[in-house]
């Protein structure tokens, strides 16, 4: 007998990391866009080309403030990235919200028994829980989502429970 093995992203849960991936992709191309018509602002300050030894030459590196400028554009557009990369990073997986309330837990001076220090943050609506290291030693250290069961099946299972017992 063959047993179908079950997709990992399938049904709802593949809707969620699509719709977790497309708003970062939206976020990107919206600062795209932005960085794009500053750059094209720029250009067209600085309408007329050089004629540098009867060539005509991009004024990059030859024009000390145009290049200044353009070197101010870059720093910006890599900021926006940044922050879109940072943003993302601390938002819920199934409903898209920042996540909140964070909480330190671990300690430095009891690490052997407690473990080394983290900060967890939580979805507002229970969908689950981020866990990120406090301090990063290396780029291998990548935050750890946890998904929660549904917190009202659980939270009505305990009152149904304790309605059995007397």
């Amino acid at each position: 007998m063959l047993h179908r093995q079950k997709k990992p992203y399938a049904g709802e849960r593949r809707l969620t990391v699509v719709r977790y991936w497309s708003l970062l992709a939206g976020k990107v191309a919206l600062c795209g866009a932005i960085s794009y018509a500053l750059l094209l602002a720029i250009d067209s300050y600085w309408d007329t080309p050089l004629w540098f030894f009867d060539v005509r030459t991009a004024r990059f590196g030859i024009d000390l403030a145009y290049t200044s400028v353009i070197g101010v554009w870059f720093l910006l557009s890599a900021g926006l990235l940044y922050l879109c990369i940072w943003d993302q990073r601390y938002r819920c997986r199934v409903c898209l919200r920042r996540l909140r309330m964070p909480i330190e837990t671990g300690s430095w001076s009891r690490m052997l028994l407690v473990g080394r220090p983290r900060i967890e943050y939580i979805c507002a609506y229970g969908h689950g829980t981020l866990k990120e290291e406090e301090l990063h030693l290396s780029g291998a250290d990548t935050p750890e989502w946890t998904e929660s069961g549904d917190m009202w099946e659980e939270l009505c299972a305990a009152s149904k429970d304790n309605e059995l017992r007397q």
